[in-house]
């Protein structure tokens, strides 16, 4: 755990996706997360051309998301969000799948949905796909997590943050169902280098955070500018 701490910063997408964010705030990220080497900057939709102008010589990459955080849009709906955001500069899509769909067990519609999404981006941008582990039994947690993986994204996040945290239990038992298949994001909640540390043990490659700089901090680390 300790070698994955010292080498916090590589696995976190930093966020910002409070509906009041500014450009002031969404510019201090973007700052955050050039100084402190963060693997990436997560923002709503609207941020995404000032994210990608902000990061142009940096090595931080620009995450927003899709479908969010209720994950209810219609189909062709997300599919033009997944694509303006491309076409704007996101590097990197976290969509949200159909909870409705996923809590009736329809996992062929939500895998379905994925699918459509992940054909219509281009092959290089990233997709990660978000079912809300909070609101869904461990049972149709791990049914999801097996959809998540026919789909061909190739991530499966926890959360949104806004239904719940992530924890522990909830990346093992993803964990175990993946099987190195796919790569696991965990996020919602995040807010100790303990919880980072543990989560990062139990099987996650990616954790979203909105109160990263403090985390970097409370190990007395040191950031390291990339401007």
């Amino acid at each position: 755990m300790n070698d994955a701490l010292n080498n916090l910063n590589i696995f976190i997408d930093h966020s910002i996706l409070h509906s009041d964010a500014t450009e002031a705030e969404v510019r201090k990220t973007c700052e955050e997360a050039r100084n402190w080497r963060f693997h990436s900057v997560v923002v709503n939709p609207i941020w995404v051309p000032l994210v990608r102008y902000d990061l142009r010589h940096s090595t931080v990459k620009v995450v927003t998301v899709c479908g969010f955080p209720l994950g209810a849009n219609r189909t062709d709906i997300k599919v033009a969000e997944a694509m303006k955001a491309v076409s704007d500069g996101a590097q990197e899509i976290d969509m949200v799948a159909n909870i409705g769909w996923l809590q009736a067990g329809d996992y062929s519609a939500a895998g379905e949905e994925i699918a459509e999404i992940k054909r219509r981006i281009p092959f290089n941008i990233m997709l990660k796909v978000i079912i809300e582990c909070g609101l869904l039994s461990e049972e149709k947690q791990v049914e999801a997590t097996k959809m998540v993986i026919d789909s061909g994204a190739q991530f499966i996040k926890t959360s949104t943050g806004f239904f719940g945290g992530v924890t522990v239990e909830q990346v093992q038992r993803i964990a175990k169902v993946v099987n190195r298949q796919i790569e696991i994001k965990a996020a919602g909640g995040i807010r100790t280098a303990e919880l980072c540390g543990h989560l990062l043990e139990a099987g996650a490659q990616r954790l979203g955070c909105s109160t990263s700089v403090e985390i970097m901090r409370s190990l007395g680390l040191k950031q390291s500018s990339q401007n």
